[in-house]
C-alpha cells in the first residue's frame, strides 16, 4: 500500500477499528440474548446498530472523498423504493459497488434492511464481514454444489423480515476487469452470443433461485446499473482513503417480480437479456454521458453520516486521551510500545482490506493514464 494512503487512513483507521469493535460486540450481546426471544426485535436492532458503522463508511464516500452519486429512474420507482422488498441486480463495476449500495440505500431509507449475496471469503474480514454475518448476508463457496441449499435456507428465512429490506445479487459473480471481460467476449463468440463491451455475462443459477424462492413475498427486481462518466476515475477504497474524488451514475428500472417468467430456463434467459440492455445502455452512457432526462435531485451529502461520524470521532478519541492519561501511555516507554503497536494493528488492518478490495492484477491489457490523468483507458493486446 502506497504510503500516502497508509498516512491518510490512520485517523480513519482508528475509528473504523473501535467503532467496529463496539459495533460488533453489540450484535453479540443481542444475537445471544434477544434472538432467541424475538428474531424480528433482534433483527430490528442490529439493523441499527449495523448502520452506525455503515454510516462511517458513508461519510468516508462523501465527506472525505467526495463522491458525487447522481440516480435516474422513473418518479413511481422513486416513491417505491425504501418501502418495499426488493431483490437488487446492478452490474460490479469496482470494489467500491458495495459501499455505494450502502449510500444508496442510505438515501433512501433502507441502510438498517441493506443485504447482499457476498463470497465466502468476506465474511471472515474482520469488523466488515463479522457485521454482515451478524446481519444475515449470504454468503456463497462460488460452487453451486454446496451453495444451493445454504441460498434457499437463507432466502427462506427473509419470509419473516420486519422492515423493508433490499437483496443485492451481483449476478456476474466478480467484478469487471479487463481480463474478465476478453475472456467474456471469448465465451460469447464461441457461443454466438451477443458480444458485451461494457458488463460480464451473468451467472443466472443464484438469480434464478433468488427470484424463485423470493417471488411470493418481494414484488420487484430493481435492475441497476452503475457506470462513471468520462474524466472521472473508477472509486475503489484505495483512492476514497486517498482523497481522490470522483462521480458515479445510477440507473434503475423497477420490474414486478410477478411479471418475470416463470421455468427456470425462462428466468435466466430473462437475467441474461436484461445484461444485454445493460450493455447497450452503458455505450449509449458514453457516448452522451447520461442515462437521460430521468434524473433525481436529492438533498445532496448524508448529514445523518456526518453527525455519526462526528460524534463517533470525538467520543473515540476522547476515550482514548482520557486512557493515555490514566495508564501514562505517553510518559513511559511501556506505554508508548502500547501505543505503538496499536496504531501499528491498525495500519496493518487498513492494508488487509485495501488489499482485499483491490483489483487482481491484469495479465492480457495493458494500462495507460488519460492525458488529464483522472480516467484509465484499458487498451486489449
Amino acid at each position: 500500500m502506497e504510503l500516502k494512503a497508509v498516512v491518510f487512513s490512520i485517523p480513519f483507521g482508528v475509528i473504523f477499528v473501535v467503532l467496529g469493535l463496539f459495533v460488533n460486540l453489540l450484535q453479540a450481546i443481542c444475537f445471544l440474548t434477544i434472538r432467541p426471544l424475538s428474531k424480528s426485535t433482534y433483527r430490528k436492532i442490529n439493523g441499527t446498530i449495523a448502520s452506525l458503522l455503515w454510516l462511517d463508511h458513508i461519510w468516508l464516500l462523501e465527506w472525505w472523498a467526495g463522491l458525487k452519486v447522481k440516480l435516474y429512474t422513473d418518479l413511481e420507482t422513486y416513491r417505491l423504493m425504501g418501502e418495499e422488498h426488493a431483490l437488487l441486480m446492478p452490474n460490479h463495476m469496482c470494489d467500491a459497488d458495495i459501499l455505494i449500495g450502502f449510500l444508496l440505500a442510505q438515501r433512501l431509507g433502507c441502510l438498517r434492511s441493506a443485504l447482499m449475496v457476498m463470497k465466502k471469503s468476506a465474511k471472515y474480514l474482520p469488523i466488515f464481514g463479522w457485521t454482515s454475518w451478524f446481519l444475515g448476508f449470504v454468503f456463497l463457496n462460488r460452487s453451486w454444489e454446496k451453495d444451493e441449499s445454504n441460498l434457499k435456507r437463507s432466502l427462506q428465512g427473509l419470509k419473516d423480515f420486519p422492515m423493508p429490506f433490499w437483496l443485492t445479487i451481483f449476478a456476474e459473480g466478480t467484478r469487471m476487469t479487463p481480463d474478465k471481460l476478453s475472456e467474456a467476449q471469448k465465451f460469447a463468440a464461441s457461443r454466438k452470443l451477443p458480444i458485451p463491451k461494457n458488463v460480464l455475462i451473468p451467472r443466472t443459477k443464484g438469480f434464478v433461485t433468488a427470484v424463485k424462492n423470493l417471488r411470493s413475498f418481494v414484488p420487484a427486481v430493481y435492475d441497476v446499473t452503475l457506470a462513471v462518466p468520462e474524466g472521472h476515475s473508477t472509486p475503489s477504497l484505495h483512492t476514497m482513503i486517498e482523497r481522490k474524488s470522483t462521480m458515479v451514475k445510477i440507473h434503475i428500472k423497477r420490474y414486478s417480480m410477478k411479471d418475470l417468467p416463470q421455468s427456470d430456463e425462462a428466468i435466466g434467459q430473462w437475467c441474461r437479456d436484461r445484461f444485454v440492455a445493460k450493455d447497450s445502455m452503458l455505450d449509449k452512457f458514453r457516448a452522451e454521458g447520461t442515462f437521460g432526462d430521468q434524473e433525481i435531485h436529492d438533498t445532496g451529502r448524508s448529514i445523518m453520516a456526518l453527525l455519526a461520524h462526528s460524534s463517533s470521532s470525538y467520543l473515540i478519541y476522547f476515550a482514548l486521551v482520557k486512557l493515555c492519561q490514566k495508564f501514562s501511555l505517553l510518559s513511559t516507554w511501556r506505554g508508548m510500545g502500547v501505543l505503538v503497536t496499536s496504531f501499528a494493528a491498525t495500519v496493518l488492518l487498513m492494508h488487509i482490506f485495501i488489499e482485499y478490495t483491490k483489483l487482481p492484477k491484469q495479465k492480457g491489457v495493458q494500462t495507460t493514464q488519460s492525458t488529464r490523468g483522472k480516467a484509465t483507458d484499458f487498451k486489449f493486446n
